[in-house]
């Protein structure tokens, strides 16, 4: 197996962790990432809000959940090793009301079966000796659950290919891809790149890249665009860590939530709402051929169908910043539109199957000498690593790699 020539499409965090997991333990074989941007983790790793999820939500047995414990240790390891910001600020999952207590319950018993650290139920007034300013009846306390910053670690994964003998092309947006005897060929226009093997790691546009390489049309990617407020500068001292909702199981999404950053500043958000674009970080941003393509899906009219009245809220706190921290104020009272400003936005890949449903877990699909990374939602930033290991575990020695 040396000497053989590893592709990989997309210079995320994903893909990054993936060429580096390579570079370092395949000795003799040379990684080459293709980037279709000028710079590397300009979109979904470079609108994430950098948090490291320690594995409260996730299904026991799922990719998700195995990853993301194994990600958080190797996240840590790597952050303190390099010297990039890695806090351990802690999470409260806050039940503002008693008819979400039967949800907080059912939360704590799967993070245990996660293997959370240190995770415990906190009473009303625990809630307050931890968060002063936060409101809710109970609350989970997650105090190992930490922030980081991922495009940093993006960059420090890609010199770290680049150090280990491989290339991290840029401007380079992959329009083609052939089997051919032996290998893979790469296109972007008439420029050709030839691989041993490839792995595909496209986030908002892994469903269309995937095709290029024969793969299944199923599950295609919606983008939803997440937005988020800012606390004032001078409120940002209102919150000393992370502070969510007890999230709705019907959905992949946490809910409006507190989150300081690295850089002192607290996010407020995100909502949720349908873009209509992929790259769609503004309301105003339309693309035609991606408006086209979501239309033409029958899984998005199954998924409006179930779920447009959930849309609806959401959509309302997009166009006003009162709707917006209409919910926020439950968590931490007292706050209103007077105390934020419009912050940026994300927009998040999320893969969806023919029948309308949301897919969760991760999702991994192999097409001969192609690996397609097909969803790879949060907490993919925080189990990259991992990923990464699963991936190349996948590559190397013939598993499926089916999530």
């Amino acid at each position: 197996m040396a000497d053989e020539t590893i592709g990989v499409v997309g210079a995320g965090i994903v893909g990054l962790a993936t060429a580096r997991e390579i570079a370092l333990s395949r000795p003799g074989t040379r990684v080459v990432v293709l980037e279709k941007e000028r710079e590397v983790s300009l979109h979904q790793t470079g609108h994430n809000s950098g948090v490291v999820h320690a594995g409260i939500y996730y299904a026991p047995g799922s990719l998700k959940a195995e990853l993301t414990v194994r990600g958080v240790d190797l996240l840590r390891a790597y952050c303190q090793d390099r010297g990039l910001p890695y806090r351990e600020i802690g999470k409260l999952v806050v039940a503002v009301r008693e008819d979400e207590l039967g949800r907080m319950n059912a939360l704590y018993d799967r993070a245990r079966n996660n293997h959370v650290p240190d995770l415990r139920k906190v009473s009303r007034e625990e809630i307050r000796e931890i968060e002063p300013n936060a409101g809710g009846v109970a609350a989970l306390y997650s105090p190992r659950t930490a922030i980081t910053d991922y495009p940093a670690i993006a960059r420090a994964f890609a010199d770290d290919v680049i150090g280990s003998g491989g290339e991290v092309r840029t401007g380079f947006p992959v329009t083609g891809i052939t089997q051919v005897p032996g290998g893979i060929e790469v296109a972007s226009g008439a420029e050709r790149v030839r691989v041993d093997r490839l792995i595909l790691c496209a986030g908002l546009h892994s469903d269309a890249v995937a095709g290029l390489a024969q793969d299944r049309r199923e599950p295609r990617i919606v983008p939803f665009r997440g937005e988020y407020m800012l606390l004032r500068p001078e409120k940002s001292d209102l919150v000393r860590g992370l502070i969510y909702p007890v999230p709705d199981p019907r959905y992949p999404f946490l809910g409006v939530h507190f989150t300081p950053r690295v850089d002192g500043s607290v996010e407020v958000g995100p909502n949720a709402v349908l873009a209509l674009a992929r790259e769609g970080y503004t309301r105003t941003r339309i693309s035609p051929r991606d408006l086209f393509g979501l239309a033409a899906y029958p899984g998005v009219w199954k998924m409006a169908a179930q779920h447009w009245r959930t849309g609806v809220k959401e959509y309302r706190g997009s166009f006003s910043a009162k709707a917006f921290m209409k919910d926020a104020a439950l968590y931490v009272p007292g706050v209103g539109v007077q105390d934020v400003v419009r912050g940026g936005a994300g927009v998040r890949a999320q893969a969806l199957d023919r029948d309308g449903t949301l897919v969760d877990d991760f999702r991994i699909h192999r097409v001969g000498r192609v690996t397609a990374v097909r969803n790879a939602p949060s907490p993919a930033a925080t189990a990259s690593m991992a990923i990464a290991e699963h991936i190349v575990e996948a590559v190397f020695d013939g598993a499926s790699g089916a999530g």
